[in-house]
């Protein structure tokens, strides 16, 4: 009987002993965990993901290249001319003079006036290489001075504005001080003449662009010779242009306009 007694107070003490030891430090006493996943994947999967918002650069990039390619050069206009291997020959500013010409010490006196950068680079090599075995030439436009537009009507400086880089309505709009308080800023249009002669007008919801609600191509590249007016009674201006032959001869007056 004592025997008995003894051994059950020996189980309930293990028992004992089993439920309320502690946990040895730096040992687990609970079920095998999981492996856990590799720091590489962890990683990977916080990584932020590549932005998708590529198309804005894109579209200036697209902008600056189409101003480049298509910019015919004028008087006032600078440029650079390089000729590889030929530092005696390669000038690193050349002003157009009022005239269209620039000089260049190789073969003189050179018409560039009208040229697009392509034109010209091809020109020069031809003319060079009456001189130079095989010239490699290159041309860049550094400083764009005859490009210029007109912004009339409702704005708070209408007039001329030289277009040194490219520029769009809103950034022309903005370089004449902007749409007064009169204007209508939902009815700006742009008047072009086109390779043709033909006038076409297109008009620009410049509200839309200032609450930025407008897609990158209403916001229109300017070309040389452009003309933007911005008036609440535009329509009626622009009838008056287009019918007088107005419009030609401001488009005259922009091209002649401080040469």
């Amino acid at each position: 009987m004592v025997g008995s007694l003894l051994s059950l107070k020996i189980s309930r003490l293990w028992l004992c002993l089993i439920i309320v030891t502690p946990a040895i430090p730096g040992k687990v006493c609970l079920a095998a965990p999981q492996a856990p996943s590799a720091p590489a994947d962890l990683s990977r999967s916080k990584q932020p993901q590549p932005l998708t918002q590529a198309e804005p650069s894109e579209y200036f990039e697209e902008i600056y290249r189409d101003f480049y390619n298509n910019y015919r050069l004028g008087p006032a206009d600078e440029i650079a001319v390089r000729v590889v291997g030929q530092p005696d020959y390669s000038l690193d500013r050349m002003k157009i003079s009022p005239l269209g010409r620039v000089y260049h010490p190789l073969v003189g006196d050179i018409e560039v006036a009208g040229l697009t950068v392509e034109q010209l680079t091809r020109r020069l090599a031809a003319d060079f290489g009456e001189y130079l075995l095989n010239p490699r030439v290159s041309v860049e436009l550094v400083a764009a001075q005859s490009a210029k537009i007109g912004v009339l009507g409702e704005v708070v400086h209408p007039g001329i504005v030289v277009m040194t880089e490219p520029m769009t309505v809103l950034g022309a709009v903005t370089a004449s001080g902007g749409v007064a308080d009169s204007g209508n800023k939902t009815e700006v249009t742009l008047l072009r003449q086109t390779n043709d002669g033909r006038l076409r007008t297109v008009t620009i919801n410049l509200k839309r662009i200032l609450a930025g609600k407008a897609d990158p191509d209403e916001n229109l590249t300017l070309r040389a010779g452009d003309t933007l007016i911005v008036s609440s009674n535009v329509r009626k201006k622009i009838s008056n242009i287009a019918g007088l032959g107005g419009f030609t001869q401001f488009l005259a007056f922009i091209t002649l306009a401080g040469r």
